[in-house]
């Protein structure tokens, strides 16, 4: 299957202490590894928000690049909007 080059951020709650937002970050970036190929990890730590999200002012940045298959993406996301301790994402498919 065809791999593609994608972007992926996301921002984790900040109500969680700094060890559990890793591991949570750490989890995510597993469960890609374990159907793609990982190219670099950008962890951003805390940074405060563009504008307050459910009055939240902060939240823990990760940034992922890496290639997997295109179904992979949308089962991502999937579990990105089930988890109430991911406050936003955004993938990106780089172009070749």
């Amino acid at each position: 299957m065809a791999q593609n080059k994608y972007e992926t951020v996301f921002i984790v709650t900040p109500e969680l202490d700094e060890e559990a937002a890793k591991a949570l970050s750490e989890k995510f970036q597993n469960q890609i590894a374990e159907n793609g190929q990982i190219a670099e990890v950008t962890d951003w730590g805390k940074r405060r928000l563009a504008y307050p999200i459910n009055d939240l002012e902060e939240g823990y940045y990760t940034l992922v690049n890496y290639s997997a298959p295109a179904d992979f993406v949308a089962e991502l996301e999937r579990k990105f909007k089930i988890d109430e301790n991911i406050l936003r994402f955004m993938t990106v498919r780089e172009e070749e």
